[in-house]
């Protein structure tokens, strides 16, 4: 079987786990955690990282810390995995599922810009904008941004399968006050990025799941430029205990600690991130070059921005399923990408603005194998494959 997408730990993860197991740190508490956040932020350019337990628990901190509560109303991407959504259902608001664009398939900044003007003319103003940076391709923040700040919106982004993705500086900010960032950022992909994904929102959510770029067995991160933010995103991580030895606390808090094992790994993976930012980039490069000559379209890529290629993805038509089940039949392991929230059962009565293109995306859309280990006997095997579907 060629895997779909793998973890790959061949850097320090047992030297550092070992360091771990033998100084006794394998909880919440230890060194590897600090300087996993510390490096992070040095990687994406943010200002401060919060480790927390998976990037679901990120994007749930991530909406609290933007003050929304029951009843409110929450703009997500309609195309995109259901933990971006679960989590504004966890704070007792309501979904608003907006279409994706075609240039990037992330969020429509056009409708984005009609729910905002609704919500305000029907005296229900919008709280939040999560804007998902789809399987490593940036959104299209500038537009989004601005609409936030006519409207009174607050911006989040979900960077769980984006780590590495960034703009150039062919992207137009303008009107757009952006937070402080590190430039260049070290972990991205490419030498002409200026500003990473995940600096732009209040708070942003990365994943270390098992499939993402780098992996800690599960983990998160939240990134922020608000060091109060940063604080307090901490704090209530952590059961929102006061500082000392009694059991004081003074809000009611979450159990979204990482744990030092975790940190350990996801440091020793930091370490890999530009290999694993080429090997992608080259795993690309090869679905692209056969969608080009099938007539099958490749994940496009907006201008002015740098995908992590995450997992390279296309649309193959309307037998996008019997072409699953051929290449899983082959050993080649396949996935379809996500249906829609619409429909999806928890989602089914939420408004929708939109939803033709991530139907669409839904019903004709294809990953495929895309380890960073993955050989050149193996893609290429791959690819003939699907040459000759």
């Amino acid at each position: 079987m060629i895997p779909l997408c793998v973890p790959v730990l061949r850097g320090n993860e047992s030297r550092y786990l070992n360091e771990c197991l033998t100084t006794n740190f394998v909880s919440s508490v230890g060194p590897f955690v600090d300087r996993f956040e510390r490096e992070f932020a040095v990687a994406t350019g943010a200002p401060l990282g919060v480790a927390c337990v998976n990037g679901t628990a990120g994007l749930h901190l991530a909406l609290r810390e933007a003050g929304v509560g029951p009843g409110d109303r929450v703009l997500v991407s309609d195309f995109t995995f259901i933990a971006s959504a679960n989590p504004i259902i966890y704070q007792g608001a309501q979904p608003v599922l907006i279409d994706s664009e075609e240039h990037s398939w992330n969020l429509d900044p056009a409708l984005v810009e009609q729910a905002l003007a609704d919500g305000v003319r029907q005296g229900r103003p919008i709280k939040a904008v999560m804007a998902v940076h789809i399987l490593g391709q940036p959104a299209d923040l500038a537009p989004i941004a601005r609409a936030c700040a006519r409207h009174g919106a607050v911006l989040v982004e979900d960077a769980a399968e984006a780590l590495g993705a960034g703009y150039t500086a062919a992207y137009d900010w303008s009107g757009v006050t952006l937070p402080p960032c590190a430039v260049p950022p070290v972990g991205t992909n490419g030498a002409d990025v200026v500003r990473g994904v995940g600096t732009v929102g209040l708070v942003s959510a990365f994943s270390f799941n098992g499939n993402k770029l780098i992996t800690t067995g599960g983990g998160g991160m939240m990134t922020t430029s608000d060091p109060a933010i940063a604080k307090h995103l901490k704090h209530i991580s952590t059961q929102a205990k006061l500082p000392g030895v009694a059991f004081i606390h003074d809000e009611a808090g979450f159990n979204y600690r990482l744990t030092n094992l975790a940190a350990a790994m996801g440091v020793a993976q930091l370490e890999q991130v530009g290999d694993f930012l080429a090997a992608k980039a080259r795993i690309a490069a090869r679905y692209a070059a056969l969608c080009q000559r099938k007539g099958w379209v490749f994940h496009p890529q907006l201008p002015g921005t740098r995908t992590s290629n995450w997992q390279p993805s296309f649309l193959v038509g309307t037998r996008r399923d019997a072409l699953i089940e051929h290449l899983n039949k082959t050993g080649i392991g396949a996935r379809p990408l996500w249906f829609p929230l619409a429909r999806q059962k928890p989602f089914a009565g939420c408004t929708r603005y939109g939803g033709a293109v991530a139907d669409r995306l839904g019903a004709e859309g294809i990953t495929c194998p895309c380890s960073v280990n993955v050989s050149d006997a193996d893609l290429d095997q791959v690819i003939a494959t699907l040459e000759s579907w």
